[in-house]
C-alpha cells in the first residue's frame, strides 16, 4: 500500500472588511455574538465606531436603515409611516430619532 504524499495547492478566499463608518481597512476580529456571528472593530482613532458585524439580521440595525430613518423624518414623515415604509418596528425608528 503506498500513500502519495504531496500536498495539493489549496486556493483561499480572502475577505476585505471595510468599516461601515469610515470606509477604512483597519479593521480587526473582536469577539462573536451569541449567535455565532463574527464582530469587528475599527482600529483608526478617529472613527466612532466600536463594533459591528458584516452582515445583520435585523434590517433596522444597518446604517443604509439608520440614515432612511433620519431623512424621513427631516421630510415630516411620522413614525409609524417610516417603520411601515422600511418594513422595521416603530420602536426601532423612535430610538434612531
Amino acid at each position: 500500500m503506498k500513500i502519495n504524499s504531496q500536498v495539493e495547492d489549496v486556493e483561499m478566499a480572502v475577505l476585505d472588511v471595510k468599516c461601515h463608518r469610515c470606509a477604512g481597512l483597519n479593521v480587526v476580529k473582536h469577539g462573536k455574538l451569541p449567535g455565532r456571528k463574527q464582530r469587528y472593530r475599527c482600529g483608526s482613532p478617529d472613527c466612532g465606531m466600536m463594533t459591528f458585524i458584516l452582515n445583520y439580521t435585523a434590517i433596522g440595525r444597518t446604517q443604509e436603515a439608520k440614515t432612511k430613518i433620519v431623512d424621513m423624518a427631516m421630510n415630516g414623515s411620522g413614525i409609524r409611516d417610516t417603520a411601515r415604509v422600511l418594513k422595521v418596528s416603530p420602536t426601532t425608528v423612535i430610538a434612531e430619532i
